[in-house]
Parts: C-alpha cells; structure tokens; sequence
C-alpha cells in the first residue's frame, strides 16, 4: 500500500528541488487547439510547471481560457473565463484565480498541475481532491498533466474515484498512456 502523503512530500522535494520553468508546448496540444475552444490552465505555485507558453499558443488559436477558482478544500473547483493581462487575485491555498463573478466555463481541455505521474495516466495531485471531481464533472474534457520528467514514478495506484489523464506533458516528452 502507497502511503500517498509520505509520496506527496518526497515528489513536492523532487519537484522543489527541480525549480520552477516554463513548459514548452507540445505538438500534440497545438494539433488539438480550435478557435472557441476553452481551455482550462492555470497559474503555477512554487516550482509546478508553468504553462504559460500553453496559454499562449491557446490564445493564439483563437481559444479561450480558464482559470480555476477554489474557494476552500470541501468545494469543487469553477473554471472562470480569465482573459490576458486581466488582473488576478489570491485565492485559497495560495492559487492566483480570477475574480469569483467571472463567468464560469465548461472547458474542452484541462491542463493540469502534478505532482506526480505515471506513464498509465495516473496522478498523484495535491491531495484534496478537487481535480478529481472536476474530472468526473467534465468526462468530455482532454485531461493533460503537467510536470517535470523528475516528477514520474514507476507506478501509482489509483483509487476508485481517480480519473485518469488522457496524456502527460514534460520537459522532454508527451506521454500517452
């Protein structure tokens, strides 16, 4: 049996210990991207992959984005209509999230942050279990997680009520379990 909290520590290390950075795009992403698209990322915190370059690529296609706003650990999370350069404010657990009036989206992509993977879609997250019920709120949605390469593990278990990730982008490759 995992002892899921000791394994979130020893990956926030890990990752800590990596540094934060911007991801680069991958191909797979920039192929799937259509105008009036929404696409749910989100600000990094601490060293999570950043995503911005994502961002970017999603607005140049004529996409809009998302933002997650989490109003405490019991809620679900509500993806916002966040538009470039409009202002954000600091929300629970430290996340960067627009304003609660933003119009909520339902998104057709879900760039998740990580902390850790496996190479089966599996993830390990931050433990309260908001992405998990979003997933399950929006099945439609492509699930990508984010990460550093260092942030894989060779095997997790999923619990019944994990989704998984339908691909894993790091540093250095798009996984597709």
């Amino acid at each position: 049996m995992i002892d899921k909290r000791a394994l979130r520590a020893r990956m926030r290390a890990i990752r800590d210990a990596h540094g934060p950075g911007l991801l680069p795009v991958a191909r797979p992403f920039l192929d799937r991207l259509l105008p009036g698209q929404i696409v749910a990322a989100y600000r990094p915190l601490g060293a999570e992959a950043d995503p911005a370059l994502w961002v970017e690529a999603a607005l140049h296609a004529g996409a809009m984005i998302a933002l997650p706003h989490v109003v405490d650990r019991a809620s679900p999370i509500r993806f916002l209509r966040w538009s470039d350069g409009q202002d954000l404010s600091i929300g629970a657990f430290g996340l960067h999230q627009p304003d609660a009036h933003a119009p909520e989206c339902v998104p057709d992509i879900i760039l998740t942050p990580l902390v850790g993977f496996d190479r089966r879609g599996n993830r390990l997250g931050q433990g309260a279990g908001h992405y998990d019920r979003a997933f399950a709120a929006h099945r439609d949605a492509w699930r990508v997680g984010i990460a550093w390469s260092v942030q894989e593990v060779v095997e997790l278990k999923p619990d019944d009520w994990d989704v998984p990730l339908h691909a894993i982008a790091t540093e250095s490759e798009w996984i597709t379990p």
